[in-house]
C-alpha cells in the first residue's frame, strides 16, 4: 500500500492542478513524472519541482481554464444535437 502524500505536497499540486485546469491526481502524476526523470527522492524536492512547475505554466501565459471553457461551447449548428440510445 503506497505511503499517504504529505498534505504540503498535495497542495502544492493542488495549486498546480487548479492553475492548469486538471484534477490533483493529474498534476500530482505529472509533478511524479518529472521528479523521477530529474532524480529526485525527497518530499521536499518534489514539493519546489511542483512550485517551479507552476511558476513555470503561469510564465507561459497560457490560460488553460479560459481554453478549456472555449473548447466546452457548443458550435451554433451542434446545440440541438442528440446522440441516439
Amino acid at each position: 500500500m503506497p505511503a499517504i502524500p504529505d498534505r504540503n505536497y498535495n497542495a502544492a499540486c493542488g495549486r498546480l492542478a487548479g492553475w492548469l485546469g486538471v484534477s490533483i491526481a493529474s498534476a500530482r502524476r505529472r509533478v511524479d513524472i518529472r521528479a523521477a526523470k530529474e532524480g529526485l527522492t525527497e518530499t521536499a524536492a518534489r514539493i519546489a519541482l511542483a512550485e517551479r512547475m507552476l511558476a513555470e505554466a503561469q510564465a507561459s501565459g497560457v490560460d488553460n481554464q479560459a481554453l478549456l471553457d472555449a473548447q466546452l461551447v457548443a458550435l451554433r449548428t451542434e446545440e440541438n444535437f442528440m446522440t441516439e440510445d
